[in-house]
């Protein structure tokens, strides 16, 4: 799949890393896609569409050899190697090639991205990514890529028995939607292509799984058996979701403000908060001379009922965050706290004003996995938001499987969700 030439800038950062990218890429970590391969790390900015090149930042530069060509072609392999070598040149532009090895590592690193930060929401009807479909083809697409790869231990993407092994609840599921006659044949000829990858890493590795000896079965009659399934109830979850009530109000208070919260996707690991823009909210409550503040997020379906459970941090009239514990209650995080919640005072004037109420800024995170402030934004998740709905879209689409960024069997799965789980 070799394409037409891009131009590309290699260059060496003052700490040695050799740069390869076909112009300026930053973003928040939710817009990117990220990919550890032998000696460099691969990067991809998910919004930019299917045929970008991906961003390299190269470490060791005798590892990159064994596939550098393969993703750019031979000439970005050589304008590597010349910047990193004594006295070369400290940049250097030149053309490189969208080759099939790119194609396939780019779809690799997006499935990455999507078990990480794919926008789930009830609320906003973005069905979830079943995890065990899209770890066996993600299983499938390292085996695919394994030239990206080295023995050196130092890349966490690059075993495919592992996620064979940690996945392996959906093989039979998706050996039974093989052998059915009932999807469209872009979609037949991907589950079959993903499931004989799945096959040959499996056979690479060693492994002898029931589930794995059912499928080489299953494969080595050579075409479908024409039985009717339903990738929907194949893979259809038992957990039903109806939102809870919140926290029950004090005996006796009264509602002075509320407003919504924010909810940054960084600072909490995937699975915790519906993604919803609106998914967090506070309520603050006046009780005598106290007052109180109740902070609710609407809980991911998958979110753990015990373990880790998640803290508001609440700051009031830009002063210092304070800590509000969260429990799980059935489809809610909430908690409350006593805060002061004095209004932020007038400025000294000649004439009385009315104090202006006090500005409350809530959001949700889980402690010792925060990053920190986000470089996204609304406008950021609004556009992964959009992003998700497409690709559902196009799970209907016969055309498109024509090109390596078509759906992925989880995103299949997802858009056949029943209208009761979304």
């Amino acid at each position: 799949m070799a394409g037409a030439g891009t131009e590309v800038y290699v260059g060496r950062d003052g700490d040695g890393t050799i740069r390869v990218a076909a112009g300026p890429f930053a973003g928040a970590d939710f817009t990117q896609a990220v990919l550890d391969v032998s000696g460099a790390v691969l990067l991809w900015p998910v919004l930019a569409g299917p045929a970008t090149l991906p961003v390299a930042e190269v470490y060791d530069v005798g590892r990159t050899q064994q596939w550098l060509w393969a993703v750019y072609g031979e000439r970005v392999a050589a304008a590597v190697h010349a910047c990193a070598a004594a006295g070369g040149p400290a940049s250097v532009r030149v053309t490189a090639c969208l080759t099939d090895l790119a194609g396939a590592a780019a779809r690799l690193g997006f499935g990455h991205w999507a078990a990480r930060w794919w926008p789930t929401s009830y609320t906003d009807g973005i069905a979830e990514l079943e995890a065990d479909v899209l770890g066996l083809e993600l299983a499938a697409l390292t085996h695919r890529c394994q030239q990206l790869f080295d023995d050196f231990g130092d890349q966490p993407d690059d075993c495919a028995a592992e996620l064979i092994e940690e996945h392996r609840a959906a093989l039979d599921p998706l050996t039974e939607w093989w052998r059915s006659a009932a999807q469209p044949a872009g979609a037949a000829r991907h589950l079959e292509s993903v499931l004989r990858m799945v096959d040959d890493a499996a056979d690479a590795a060693g492994l002898d799984r029931p589930e794995l000896r059912r499928l080489r079965a299953a494969l080595g009659q050579r075409s479908p058996a024409g039985t009717p399934a339903d990738p929907g109830a194949l893979f259809a979850r038992q957990d039903g979701y109806a939102l809870a009530a919140g926290v029950p109000p004090t005996a006796g208070s009264r509602v002075i403000a509320r407003g919504p919260g924010t909810n940054d996707w960084r600072r909490y690991p995937p699975g915790f908060v519906d993604a919803a823009e609106d998914a967090v909210s506070w309520t603050a409550r006046a009780l005598g001379a106290q007052r109180q503040i109740e902070v609710e997020a609407v809980a991911h379906n998958a979110a753990p009922a015990a373990g880790p459970a998640l803290v508001a941090e609440v700051q009031v009239n830009g002063g210092g965050p304070h800590r509000v514990p969260l429990a799980r209650r059935d489809d809610l995080w909430a908690g409350r706290a006593t805060l002061d919640l004095a209004p932020d005072p007038a400025p000294a004037l000649a004439l009385p004003v009315t104090p202006m109420p006090p500005l409350v800024e809530v959001g949700v995170l889980l402690p010792g996995f925060d990053p920190g402030p986000s470089l996204g934004g609304r406008a950021d998740r609004d556009a992964i938001r959009a992003l998700a709905r497409r690709r559902l879209a196009d799970t209907v689409r016969p055309q498109a499987f024509d090109t390596f960024a078509g759906p992925f069997l989880a995103e299949i799965v997802a858009a056949a969700a029943t209208s009761e789980d979304y």
